[in-house]
């Protein structure tokens, strides 16, 4: 099993990404950060790396996506709380994001998005586990 997960994004704007991902809580690993990638700290072990096109150009023979015209992945990140993940998407419209989809409640699970600057959809979800419908197939 891995002990890591890096997502590599593209972006336009290295900077506005940054302050858009600080905006809503998040914090960078400077380490491995320089003017054409970022490394951002979504959790213990869990990154994305923010890359210029043409930086993320080096690391692939494909053409690299725009996140505003398709979907290529949906990055899901858990919140602590239903207010929370209301907070995380106010803080997301607030810092130049845009909602793509209505919020989803379904009792046990509450989730919301977003799409960031670049177009790339964050889906943001509490989950209380102990509402689970539990599964009666034995």
């Amino acid at each position: 099993m891995a002990n890591q997960i890096f997502v590599n994004l593209p972006v336009s704007d290295l900077r506005r990404s940054m302050d858009f991902f600080r905006h809503l809580g998040f914090s960078f690993n400077m380490q491995f950060t320089d003017e054409k990638a970022a490394c951002l700290e979504i959790g213990p072990n869990n990154y994305a790396m923010l890359l210029v096109y043409e930086r993320l150009a080096d690391f692939t023979q494909k053409p690299i996506s725009d996140a505003h015209e398709s979907t290529e992945v949906l990055i899901a990140i858990d919140a602590e709380s239903r207010q929370a993940v209301d907070d995380m998407i106010r803080k997301a419209i607030e810092g130049g994001g845009s909602i793509y989809a209505d919020p989803q409640d379904h009792g046990w699970m509450y989730g919301h998005s977003f799409a960031d600057p670049d177009g790339h959809q964050w889906e943001v979800i509490y989950m209380d586990e102990e509402a689970l419908p539990k599964n009666d197939k034995s």
